[in-house]
């Protein structure tokens, strides 16, 4: 059994961490001490490794939370509904990085458009007149 620091400490996380954790309905202490500090078995520490490995992979706090439910009864769910929480990620992902992509042409074509001069003062620069006549279609 590990106390929170010892816990956090073969983790490397802070003791905050876990507490978040917990708030969050992540995690959940095995008992308490006699002394009322809250005590972690080793499926708390695999289960905290599991809560990191998930956000590493930019998982939220809701969908790790859903693979742990789904984890926790593993018999009783199928791999596809795992799938599709992953899935569901990637689809998300995408539409970022096409509207990133979107972004960044426009913001390259005002700047490519810019003289940058630097000895001038800024009355007539062509990026400040883009955003504010909103010419940033892609």
């Amino acid at each position: 059994m590990y106390l929170i620091g010892q816990l956090a400490k073969q983790c490397q996380v802070s003791t905050d961490t876990l507490r978040f954790y917990e708030k969050n309905r992540l995690l959940v202490p095995t008992g308490r001490s006699e002394s009322g500090y809250r005590l972690y078995s080793e499926e708390s520490l695999a289960r905290v490794k599991f809560i990191l490995r998930s956000k590493e992979v930019g998982l939220s706090l809701e969908e790790i939370r859903e693979l742990l439910d789904i984890k926790l009864e593993a018999s009783q769910h199928s791999c596809a509904e795992v799938k599709s929480i992953t899935q569901a990620k990637l689809d998300n992902i995408d539409k970022k990085v096409i509207e990133l992509n979107r972004i960044r042409h426009a913001l390259q074509k005002i700047n490519d458009a810019c003289c940058g001069k630097s000895d001038g003062d800024a009355s007539h620069c062509s990026i400040l007149e883009a955003l504010a006549a909103g010419e940033l279609k892609s």
